[in-house]
This record gives structure tokens, C-alpha cells and sequence, in this order.
């Protein structure tokens, strides 16, 4: 079980030989984001194969067809089957495995193409549920019509109701997200990470931003397998 304020990772992660042995790589549908001990590098594919290919790296992935292409031109190792989390479904990505393995009591939020939510208590996996990221409900605001298509302001007073469009529909978008956070989260803190993890966290005075957080959960997975 992780303490409930566990060490710097970067004190974590050079204790287990991190920089001297591999690096730890998230491989997602179109980026590889890569964690060198003291920052996340977010690259494209060829990019990620050009520049570490040749590194020792443990990743996980839930990219299926790039992984002939990994086992051909790169030495990495796909941890994948490493990453459990008691209460996990069977279709579970590895990448929110990882993400509720780097805290014992906390509800999690991944912000990116989509917004993912889990609970996890006392070490357990405890549910969540999956919402259209931002990008993908302002698109949908646009394939309804072009009046629609308008710019989303995170920082929408959701205290009251709006009397333009283009408010309106930011308020419909951020208050149905905040209500349906704070509708589950039970007291827990809350820990965000994803490319639109900064915009989500500045919703709840009592989130906090960490593009970490996979790469701790990783690091755990991979200490308790002797790794």
C-alpha cells in the first residue's frame, strides 16, 4: 500500500536505479510520453523511436499497432502485464491501472481526448465513468451547427445562468463536469493528469495537477514484481 504522502518520485525513482537503468514510457493512440526521472517528454512515435529507441525503457501501451514496430526497432520492454489494481474490470486500460496505482484513497481524473473518472479506496478500485473530453463536446456543439461552434471558457461562473450563447454553452459543458465530480468524490482528494488536466484541476480548489501520476503508478506496479 502507498503511503498517503509518499516520497519526491524523483527521490523514488533514483533509489530503484531509475536514471542509471530505464526510463518509463505511457504509449498512448497518437503520443509517447516519456518520464526521464525529472520531466515528461510528449513525443510522436517516430519522434519517441528516434530519440530512445536505443534506451533501456519499460512502457505500457494501449496502442496495439505500433507494437510490431516497437519489438522491431527499439530494446523496450512492454510492462503492461505488471499493471493490476485489486477491483480492476477486464477491459480496464493499463494507462487508468497505473493512474489508481500512485495513490490509496483518491478519485482520479486522466483529462484528455476523453475525460476519464476513478475512485480508488484503501488500495481497491472502486468505479468510474468516462465523459467526452472537452475538445470532442465542443466539436459536437459544431456538428450541430456553425452558430454553435464558439470557444470554451473554463472559468465560466457556473454559480448563475448566462444570457449569450456562447457562455451558455461553456456553462453546460464545465457545470455538467464539476457537478458529476463532486457528485462522487466522497471527501477523497483529487488528482488530475492528461493534456487538458491543468484546465480541469483549476475547477475544484481542491485538485491537484500531476503529469506524474501514470509513471508513479508504474513505478509501484514494477517495484512490487521485483522489476
Amino acid at each position: 500500500m502507498r503511503n498517503e504522502e509518499p516520497k519526491n518520485f524523483v527521490e523514488c525513482v533514483t533509489t530503484h536505479r531509475f536514471n542509471e537503468a530505464y526510463l518509463l514510457a505511457d504509449i498512448g493512440n497518437t503520443r509517447v510520453h516519456i518520464y526521464d526521472g525529472k520531466e515528461v517528454l510528449h513525443l510522436l512515435p517516430d519522434e519517441a523511436i528516434a530519440k530512445f529507441g536505443t534506451e533501456k525503457l519499460n512502457y505500457i501501451s494501449v496502442n496495439t499497432p505500433l507494437e510490431a514496430r516497437i519489438r522491431k526497432e527499439t530494446g523496450w520492454t512492454n510492462v503492461s502485464d505488471k499493471v493490476h489494481i485489486p477491483g480492476e474490470y477486464e477491459t480496464m486500460g493499463v494507462d487508468r491501472r497505473a493512474l489508481c496505482l500512485s495513490r490509496d484513497n483518491a478519485l482520479f481524473i486522466d483529462a484528455g481526448s476523453a475525460i476519464t473518472v476513478d475512485k480508488v479506496q484503501r488500495g481497491v478500485y472502486m468505479g468510474g465513468f468516462i465523459l467526452p473530453g472537452i475538445a470532442a463536446l465542443q466539436k459536437a456543439y459544431a456538428d450541430v451547427s456553425e452558430v454553435l461552434d464558439v470557444p470554451i471558457d473554463v472559468g465560466i461562473d457556473t454559480t448563475r445562468l448566462h444570457r449569450t450563447t456562447d457562455k451558455q454553452i461553456s456553462y453546460g459543458i464545465i457545470a455538467s463536469i464539476k457537478s458529476v465530480v463532486e457528485a462522487h468524490r466522497d471527501a477523497l482528494p483529487v488528482y488530475v493528469t492528461g493534456g487538458d488536466g491543468e484546465k480541469i484541476a483549476s475547477l475544484f480548489a481542491y485538485a491537484e495537477f500531476d503529469e506524474t501520476l501514470i509513471f508513479k503508478g508504474m513505478r509501484y506496479a514494477l517495484d512490487a514484481n521485483e522489476v
